[in-house]
């Protein structure tokens, strides 16, 4: 019942708005979030073979001397970089877009929940470019060396571009995706589906999983499986930690806010005791 009345109290009070107004409201939004690609889109593609460039970078160093990425499709020298610039508008102002869904959504939020909401918003978006910068930076250059180092001999390496692209696009995704799981672990556990300690004691079962996710996700050789799955089971420790420590803090606050009713109630009894006696000796002729 105190949990009830709790966010009863927590939930800000406004005025209803009409439907058709939420509905205006989310147009506005999304027509913000395309434009600010659009910008951003424009202002990258004028860069998009410099872009293309640093992509293929981590392949370019690693290709034997004589090889050069190539474009079987007449359309490719235009649509890839194209693509690129995209993709990496889409990527830079995702942070803008989740804030107009932020905004969009928040205010049906109770206090509470925009207290856990926000972080883990801005967390999954620090996350998600941290697993892109991994798979960049450490991912890619171990990866091209394996491949370009077990080339039977007498054949040439040439990649095509447009499949390039796909191929980096796609294992962004998946390193950007894997980097969540510190904020699915807090999820699940926050929104009482679990607890911290029973999913510690399916350890094993989540080591397997990111071991299969790392195998489905990554090229088939040994060292992208290991660079994918070992980050996601780190990952899932830390998820547990902060869980705990949400969960901890959650509880203190909880028992201070009990411990603060019972005692506003207490002051309550002892004034109308006093307001009693107050009245009873006014009463009292003597």
């Amino acid at each position: 019942m105190a949990n009830k009345k709790n966010n009863k109290t927590e939930k800000v009070v406004e005025p209803e708005v009409p439907f058709m107004s939420h509905l205006v409201e989310l147009r506005d939004r999304l027509l913000r979030a395309v434009l600010v690609i659009l910008v951003l889109f424009l202002g990258l593609f004028t860069f998009a073979n410099e872009l293309y460039s640093l992509l293929a970078e981590p392949l370019l160093i690693h290709l034997p001397t004589g090889s050069n990425m190539i474009a079987t499709d007449v359309a490719s020298p235009f649509l890839t970089p194209f693509k690129l610039a995209m993709m990496t508008a889409i990527f830079i102002g995702m942070p803008f877009i989740l804030y107009q869904l932020w905004a969009f959504i928040a205010p049906g939020l109770y206090k509470h929940e925009k207290s856990l909401a926000f972080p883990l918003l801005f967390s999954s978006i620090i996350l998600f470019y941290v697993g892109m910068a991994f798979a960049y930076f450490i991912v890619f250059p171990l990866m091209f060396a394996f491949f370009t180092g077990i080339a039977l001999e007498g054949v040439t390496m040439m990649t095509d571009i447009s499949k390039y692209l796909d191929f980096v696009l796609k294992m962004f995704f998946a390193f950007g995706l894997a980097f969540e799981v510190p904020i699915a672990t807090i999820l699940v556990i926050s929104t009482g589906m679990t607890t911290a300690d029973k999913l510690a004691e399916k350890r094993p079962y989540i080591i397997v999983v990111a071991f299969v996710f790392g195998m489905l996700l990554t090229p088939p050789d040994v060292v992208s499986q290991m660079l994918l799955a070992v980050p996601m089971w780190i990952l899932f420790e830390l998820g547990l930690i902060f869980s705990r420590l949400i969960t901890r803090k959650r509880v203190r606050m909880a028992k201070e806010r009990e411990e603060q009713e019972e005692k506003e109630l207490d002051d309550e009894f002892e004034q109308a005791i006093a307001e009693e006696e107050r009245l009873e000796k006014k009463d009292d002729p003597a």
